[in-house]
């Protein structure tokens, strides 16, 4: 059995409950893919976008939805080495990959103030301009459950504000693109549960400062996400739902309690 094919059977068998079903929930409870829509498909070469690229083609081949998918990598300054291990990884799963260049770490690398905001917007500004060029209308990225839960935490903790990560997201800077995140009921866990029952091995973000984090000796290093991590760590200890619970909240949001709330980028006071 070839690794793509291992990979395919592993997701709809050991893993069906665990990642296909919440993936199609996903899908379906927020109308994440639609008939006629030519999805781009965004591969950074980690387990996440690896895994969201395997889910699409088997959605497509399943579902009975008639779309259209890209797998599209941009290459923001990767060494030889990790370019090489995407290619690889892609070759070996079966993906066919549409790769172009830029110089968005370089960029990154040059400011000392918020580096990972100022990547992750090129990022996406980079990915929309693309998939909009090879006739998309949605670009997926491979955020999780996991990410949801910690980004409405970092929000709250260091940012001041409760905001959530949204599964679908209308651009405003690129007519008719929209943005999607079919991974949004996938626990990271499992994401690797899946990665390490395949025998897999992908790169991380690459960037120099993740490399810092390694170096770090605690795992953390200057990084507030993995502060995040380790928080809801301890936390599930003592509550194992804690997760379930941070990830119920964003959808049960009772504006009526909040003395102040934002809509459409304008203040309301409810006092």
């Amino acid at each position: 059995m070839t690794s793509a094919k291992k990979a395919e059977n592993s997701i709809l068998n050991e893993f069906c409950k665990t990642i296909w079903e919440p993936f199609e929930k996903a899908v379906n409870d927020y109308e994440l893919i639609n008939e006629n829509d030519k999805i781009a498909v965004c591969i950074s070469g980690g387990k996440d976008s690896m895994l969201l690229a395997k889910l699409i083609g088997l959605y497509k081949e399943k579902s009975g939805v008639a779309f259209d998918a890209v797998y599209l990598v941009m290459d923001p300054g990767y060494n030889e080495a990790n370019r090489k291990k995407i290619e690889d990884n892609a070759a070996a799963l079966e993906i066919p990959l549409t790769i172009f260049e830029s110089d968005i770490f370089a960029v990154a690398d040059s400011v000392t103030k918020s580096p990972c905001y100022l990547c992750a917007r090129m990022r996406r500004g980079h990915l929309y301009a693309k998939a909009k060029e090879l006739g998309c209308n949605k670009i997926a990225l491979g955020h999780h459950f996991s990410d949801v839960i910690e980004t409405t935490l970092l929000g709250m903790l260091f940012g001041s504000q409760v905001q959530a990560m949204l599964p679908k997201l209308h651009s405003t800077n690129f007519e008719g693109m929209e943005l999607i995140r079919p991974l949004y009921c996938v626990h990271e866990d499992d994401i690797i549960k899946w990665r390490d029952f395949n025998s897999l091995s992908f790169i991380q973000c690459a960037c120099r400062f993740t490399e810092k984090i390694g170096l770090s000796g605690d795992g953390i290093g200057d990084s507030k996400r993995q502060e995040i991590k380790q928080l809801i760590k301890e936390l599930k200890k003592d509550n194992p739902g804690v997760e379930q619970s941070l990830f119920n909240s964003i959808h049960n949001a009772d504006a009526d309690s909040f003395p102040a709330y934002k809509t459409g980028g304008e203040t309301v006071f409810n006092c």
